[in-house]
């Protein structure tokens, strides 16, 4: 029988970081499109889930395949939907089995009773393996110039979700936005940044980093770069992406946007810390200014091909500079350990 090199863990025990050289061949239960791996992109919830923060095995098994992040080529699709040797990614959640309300309608990203999956976190086994299958409803095609970047649809279909959401909370409204404020120059907040500008908005990043790659890949855009604290900035933001999760950054972030402003959180901050804070004249300010703040996570279908649409028409060495690290498989621990000014990085099926 033949099997798949694989990138596993045992959720819940820290550093049991594995590349199993016989893993299963991936069941035609799992999908009908039969998916050749080409890259799997590395990001903080694969560390959490190293460190056994984490993460949930399918049923009946014991190790969970890593990677969320996808990017491969058809090798065979039955069905139709996709030809052999397109590009080809895997949206990540799929919808709980009750389903509920939101999951009924194919809105999983939406789900109200948290019984979703989710490949390479939680329930189902990820990408990280060599070849791997979908279902057509969960393959999401991109253009062929995306060969080399498309392992970032993820992140950007994440980010697609939170402008699709400000957006659409934005017609309560006359509402003409002109200026965003982004939080964090990670992945998220650099794709965010890069959604601002498509949209033709005066964006801002914030972020700490003096050196390295951000400043100028923010630049490059358009947009301004800044290492002050949030008050200090001087720009009143109809729209805030927070990106970061740090505390007194979200708070901050709250305060700042202008009247009918919208404030999205993105960024998910560890629990246990405490801060002074002035709740009342936050909610003040919130509800004398008609200001929104709302929190986001993961995409839906159509937030895929959104983000699709968006990387298509990126510049190309722009988003080839998003991906500092490229990783062979072999050399696979070093990808999911956190290096310096690493924005994304990436383990390499092809090398």
């Amino acid at each position: 029988m033949r099997s798949v090199r694989a990138v596993t863990v045992t959720p819940g025990v820290p550093d049991s970081l594995r590349l199993v050289e016989d893993w299963p061949e991936p069941p035609p239960e799992e999908g009908a499109i039969l998916v050749e791996a080409l890259a799997v992109g590395v990001c903080g919830t694969d560390y959490e889930i190293v460190a056994g923060e984490y993460g949930e095995a399918p049923p009946g098994q014991e190790r969970l395949v890593l990677g969320h992040e996808s990017l491969g080529r058809v090798l065979e699709d039955p069905t139709g939907t996709l030809q052999t040797g397109d590009l080809v990614a895997g949206v990540v959640r799929h919808p709980d089995p009750v389903p509920c309300a939101n999951c009924a309608v194919d809105e999983w990203d939406m789900c109200r009773n948290g019984r979703y999956t989710e490949h390479g976190i939680k329930g189902l086994p990820g990408f990280a393996r060599e070849r791997w299958r979908l279902q057509p409803k969960f393959a999401v095609g991109l253009d062929p110039a995306l060969a080399s970047v498309g392992v970032l649809l993820e992140p950007t279909s994440v980010v697609a979700k939170a402008w699709d959401h400000i957006e659409r909370i934005g017609r309560r409204a006359e509402w003409k936005p002109m200026t965003v404020l982004v939080t964090g120059a990670g992945p998220i907040g650099l794709l965010a940044a890069l959604l601002g500008s498509q949209r033709g908005l005066s964006v801002h990043v914030l972020d700490r980093n003096t050196t390295g790659p951000k400043p100028e890949l923010v630049r490059a855009l358009g947009a301004t770069y800044h290492t002050a604290t949030v008050p200090e900035l001087d720009v009143k933001p109809d729209v805030v992406i927070e990106c970061t999760g740090a505390p007194t950054v979200v708070l901050d972030a709250m305060c700042k946007a202008a009247p009918t402003g919208i404030v999205c959180l993105t960024g998910v901050s560890s629990g246990g810390r405490t801060i002074n804070f002035d709740a009342g004249a936050l909610n003040r300010e919130l509800v004398l200014e008609n200001n929104v703040v709302f929190g986001s996570v993961n995409a839906g279908r159509r937030h895929w091909e959104m983000a699709a649409e968006a990387l298509a028409q990126a510049d190309r060495s722009w988003l080839t500079s998003l991906i500092t690290r490229r990783v062979p498989l072999p050399n696979y621990r070093e990808a999911y350990a956190p290096a310096g000014e690493d924005i994304k990085a990436v383990l390499d099926f092809t090398q």
